[in-house]
């Protein structure tokens, strides 16, 4: 990497992140690491400039208060803590160092160049790729979503033809979504694309399973193992590319950090995995990625597009999956999309979808007593995908939602708002 970096040791705080968009936001790459980081696994590390001890309310583990090791204090690397009372460092800051205070240790005690762009960044990551991929082939598993799609241009600009794209349709996509991936990827763009249909396969899988970090593994297992028989049928595939991004990464938890959710392509991985990861967006936040898909061209439309998670509808029909409360979910997501489309909030919103618990309520249908599920709706605006707020959804408009899905899935007989930032609740439900 050719950008300077400052290190921040995770010693419990809950606000590491805050710490690194502060930094990257101020033109210099950061990274969140371990608090029992080596001097040999710091030194590894390219260029770095500077390290950040970040204290905070989780730095008893076990009983124990955590410290960095001994020897980095011995380092010539410039040094500053927060909230770490442990710190044999001479610079002490209570309390997060506001944007001069940084600049100040940035740019005048670290000697760091403001050099974190996008620019410098795709230069970076092609040069990386083509280092690690040589003449083989990358396999890349191709959702259509925001994270794929960077990566799939990315590889292309470094690799071109040693790309195939994978798109699976594991049963727990959005309605008519697996066709328009075909559609504007193959028919459009005229990549090399395999479409798997494996919908019996995931859905035999995940019968039954109703815990949720349980479905995330078998999901994202299941991924890998189709993607080791589509590579047996090919030549020359060793790499595997993946939209990883940092909160995935940082979610998954940390040797400090507690655990968020497995998400399906860090926690969720087999161990005995085929493949090499080839994974270029690891270090950025959503917003950085946006960022990477415009620098590399990709029209903003697509670039734009609402985020969906890997497991798809599958963390969003809560508990035990069954084929009728999915395919409910199915209509009842195409509806609301379809209306925050004809309102405008499809553009201004960052993230809108449907969940369906497993439970049903009961209710009057036909003038009879029914008992029916019930549709939750979740709209929320982020930058990072770290933090969430909740949309302020005009109440005509929710009203005509719940109508429409009442009337025309007959299976959903409540549909509710639901209200809770991030945190304390995340943005999915599972």
């Amino acid at each position: 990497m050719k950008q300077d970096m400052i290190v921040i040791l995770d010693l419990g705080s809950t606000e590491n992140t805050v710490i690194a968009r502060q930094i990257r936001d101020l033109g210099v790459y950061s990274e969140i690491h371990p608090h029992d980081i080596t001097v040999e696994e710091l030194q590894a590390l390219d260029n770095v400039k500077g390290i950040i001890l970040n204290g905070g309310e989780n730095r008893v583990v076990d009983g124990q208060e955590v410290q960095v090791r001994d020897e980095l204090y011995g380092l010539s690397y410039p040094m500053i803590s927060i909230d770490y009372p442990q710190s044999k460092c001479e610079a002490q800051y209570q309390e997060l160092p506001d944007d001069a205070a940084m600049k100040t240790f940035l740019f005048e005690t670290c000697k760091a160049e403001a050099n974190w762009n996008m620019k410098n960044f795709i230069e970076d990551q092609v040069e990386l790729i083509r280092k690690q991929v040589g003449d083989k082939k990358v396999l890349l598993a191709l959702s259509g979503g925001v994270d794929s799609s960077v990566v799939a241009a990315m590889l292309i600009k470094a690799i071109g033809q040693q790309l195939v794209c994978v798109h699976v349709n594991h049963g727990l996509m959005r309605k008519n979504e697996s066709e328009g991936v075909v559609k504007v990827f193959r028919d459009e763009l005229h990549a090399n694309l395999i479409y798997v249909d494996a919908t019996e396969r995931f859905l035999g899988k995940l019968d039954g399973v109703a815990d949720p970090e349980e479905k995330r593994k078998i999901i994202g297992g299941e991924f890998i193992r189709v993607f080791e028989e589509e590579a047996r049928k090919l030549e020359g595939i060793d790499f595997l590319g993946q939209g990883t991004i940092y909160p995935d990464i940082i979610e998954s938890g940390t040797k400090t950090a507690k655990c968020v959710k497995s998400h399906h392509n860090v926690g969720g991985l087999p161990e005995d995995l085929q493949f090499e990861l080839v994974e270029p967006l690891k270090q950025l936040f959503k917003d950085e990625v946006r960022a990477c898909g415009i620098e590399l061209g990709l029209p903003a439309e697509m670039v734009y597009r609402q985020p969906f998670p890997g497991p798809g509808l599958g963390v969003r029909c809560l508990g035990a999956i069954t084929r009728d409360r999915l395919e409910a979910l199915r209509e009842a997501d195409a509806i609301l999309r379809d209306e925050f489309a004809k309102s405008g909030l499809d553009k201004t919103v960052w993230q809108y979808f449907v969940a369906i618990p497993d439970f049903k309520a009961v209710g009057v249908r036909d003038n009879a007593r029914s008992m029916g599920y019930m549709a939750v709706i979740r709209a929320v605006n982020t930058i990072d995908a770290m933090t969430a707020t909740i949309e302020r959804i005009d109440y005509d408009l929710l009203e005509r939602i719940a109508d429409r899905i009442t009337a025309e899935v007959t299976s959903i007989n409540r549909v509710v708002y639901e209200i809770t930032k991030k945190p304390v609740a995340t943005i999915e439900f599972e």
